[in-house]
């Protein structure tokens, strides 16, 4: 599912990175996280391709996972999440908007993978 165009959040692309990684690692540690809509909705688009790749489970896509992430994470995604998914081709995130943060007005999102 198209969740918008990407979101540049006033970062170079180096901090912008590190704020998906971040926010992933959390995401497939916990299984659900709470942020703002405009991360959550970014973050999807980033995590289904996460689950995507980690459905071929062979090799090469656990190395290509653990460029980026931390072994124990790769292989919660691989072992645990991505097997759920076998069956659906996309739309392993769902964003459930919560309305606004109170100390500045920020929307706020909690975002969890389907099942």
């Amino acid at each position: 599912m198209r969740r918008g165009k990407n979101r540049k959040f006033g970062k170079k692309k180096r901090l912008r990175e590190a704020l998906y990684k971040s926010l992933a690692t959390a995401l497939v540690d916990r299984g659900k996280i709470k942020t703002t809509t405009a991360k959550a909705k970014s973050l999807s688009a980033f995590a289904d391709k996460l689950v995507t790749t980690a459905k071929k489970q062979n090799m090469a896509s656990r190395r290509e996972l653990a460029k980026t992430f931390h072994a124990k994470i790769v292989k919660k995604l691989v072992d645990e999440i991505a097997p759920k998914f076998s069956e659906r081709k996309g739309g392993y995130t769902r964003v459930i908007r919560l309305g606004q943060r109170k100390s500045d007005g920020a929307e706020m999102s909690i975002i969890e993978f389907t099942q």
